[in-house]
């Protein structure tokens, strides 16, 4: 089987990386076309996957456009020459606008409902698009639900072991109370206009009043007070990270989602939303949702609540999560192999 995927951010890479290593196993013949944002070269870099570089990260609005463009010329070139049986993507229009002109399978994957702009001009030349159970959105016949989250493909504990070594790079003791602090850009086509976090350097002067140890991860520069608590870590390195804290505060959806799929309680503050988070927050209280222009004395009494919760029970939590939820590697894997089949039963019929 030859499987053609794209990778436009980071969170891509980690979802395919277990799909790829095991169709490389099964002898399938797998293509990487990657555009390059913030750590995807780094990301792929670090799992040694084979990929090609088809488009660098746009600078501006107009950039994108012509970006865009490019990066699908890019992609339908490579698709009519590698012929590919499927075709795979996070919510990519370009892959389903080459399988639509070229042939071939095309299972985009998407859990983000308020990416309209996208989802409109992915969708309708999508053969399948596959979601969490609780995607909000109806999409007809040809929407395939799983229950689960893209982040399972990676974090399942049948994909996943964290390392205790990542303690010793960031110099955190086994004892400390850790917060990880994640900053976006707020760049993302389906980001602009909202925003998240305020007031970041007196938040971190706060917490570590209280003697939390704070460790930040921005995609946005930093004011030069908090400069000190930005984490130097591998970038393939920071689900260990996760894993070993107390708390994940932030502004990123996915981070939210794969704190809670570890077992760390996770704040999401922002102005967006998604099924896939409510599920998280009202289902397995495992993830708090606020907006933007909560209270800052309300933000500190989440934080503070959430660290006196026991251990025991973020682990009762994060236990009733997986036992209801699936390995999605291997449904991705399975699903392949059964879209690729009929494909071809259909072809050699017609």
């Amino acid at each position: 089987m030859k499987v053609l995927i794209t990778i436009q951010h980071p969170a891509h890479v980690h979802f395919f990386r277990p799909i790829v290593e095991k169709l490389d196993r099964n002898g399938d013949d797998v293509r990487i076309l990657a555009r390059g944002k913030d750590i995807v070269e780094d990301l792929l870099d670090s799992y040694e996957l084979d990929y090609d570089l088809v488009a660098k990260k746009p600078t501006s609005m107009v950039s994108l456009l012509l970006n865009q463009l490019k990066y699908e010329y890019h992609i339908i070139q490579q698709a009519r020459t590698f012929s590919p049986d499927l075709l795979l993507a996070i919510g990519e229009p370009s892959i389903a606008h080459a399988g639509t002109l070229v042939g071939g399978t095309s299972i985009v994957f998407t859990d983000t409902e308020h990416a309209t702009l996208q989802n409109s001009i992915t969708f309708p030349f999508a053969d399948y698009v596959c979601t969490p159970e609780t995607y909000t959105e109806d999409l007809g016949e040809k929407q395939l639900r799983y229950p689960g989250f893209h982040e399972l493909s990676y974090l399942h504990p049948n994909e996943f072991s964290p390392d205790p070594a990542v303690l010793d790079k960031v110099g955190l003791d086994p004892d400390d109370t850790a917060v990880i602090l994640r900053l976006v850009s707020w760049e993302a086509v389906h980001d602009i206009g909202n925003k998240g976090l305020d007031r970041v350097a007196k938040l971190v002067t706060d917490l570590e009043a209280q003697g939390v140890r704070v460790l930040i991860t921005s995609e946005a520069d930093l004011p030069s007070s908090v400069e000190h608590c930005r984490v130097n870590l591998p970038v393939h390195k920071m689900h260990d990270l996760i894993y070993y804290a107390d708390l994940l505060l932030g502004e990123s959806g996915t981070m939210a989602i794969e704190s809670a799929v570890l077992g760390t309680p996770s704040i999401f503050v922002s102005s967006l939303s998604a099924g896939v988070l409510d599920e998280v927050e009202h289902e397995y209280q495992l993830c708090s949702q606020l907006p933007p222009d909560c209270a800052y004395d309300e933000l500190l009494g989440v934080i503070e609540g959430l660290l006196d919760t026991s251990d025991d029970t973020w682990n009762a939590r994060r236990k009733a999560l997986l036992d209801d939820k699936i390995d999605v590697s291997e449904h991705v894997l399975e699903l392949a192999d059964k879209l690729n089949s009929d494909s071809r039963d259909f072809r050699l019929n017609v």
